[in-house]
């Protein structure tokens, strides 16, 4: 019996194969000024699915199955400064014209993606809620 088992660990399937990382798009800003900076970050995440570059709002798209950390870092050692997009579009803040939020620099359409933006004031409205036992009896 222990010959047919040493045997069967041979004939036996496994699978020596890594799971692939999930299909992701990674937004960058870059600092892109002429069409040979946009051919350099172009070159340097050449090995994924798509690459899709915006000049005018200093924008590249990225996706495939990538580690969005390892294509930040990809387009970094061309020299160019880059960060990962930090604007959201308009219509999804709350308070689009917050302090924080608004940015000049930001391309038409799109403001900072910062959580006051984003956080809705249930506080207030919740204190003469139905649903609060110690609101304002009065009302």
């Amino acid at each position: 019996m222990g010959a047919l088992h040493y045997l069967s660990n041979f004939c036996t399937v496994t699978s020596t194969r890594t799971n692939r990382k999930p299909m992701q798009t990674v937004e960058i800003k870059v600092k892109m000024d002429c069409d040979g900076c946009e051919r350099k970050v172009k070159n340097a995440v050449n090995s994924v699915k798509t690459v899709e570059v915006n000049r005018k709002q200093n924008r590249v798209t990225v996706s495939g199955y990538i580690d969005p950390n390892k294509v930040l870092k990809s387009v970094k050692s061309t020299g160019k400064m880059a960060i990962f997009w930090p604007y959201v579009p308009y219509d999804l803040v709350s308070y689009p014209y917050v302090a924080q939020a608004y940015d000049k620099k930001a391309p038409a359409g799109f403001v900072k993606n910062v959580p006051q933006a984003n956080a809705e004031e249930h506080t207030i409205t919740y204190l003469f809620s139905d649903d609060n036992p110690n609101a304002c009896s009065i009302m």
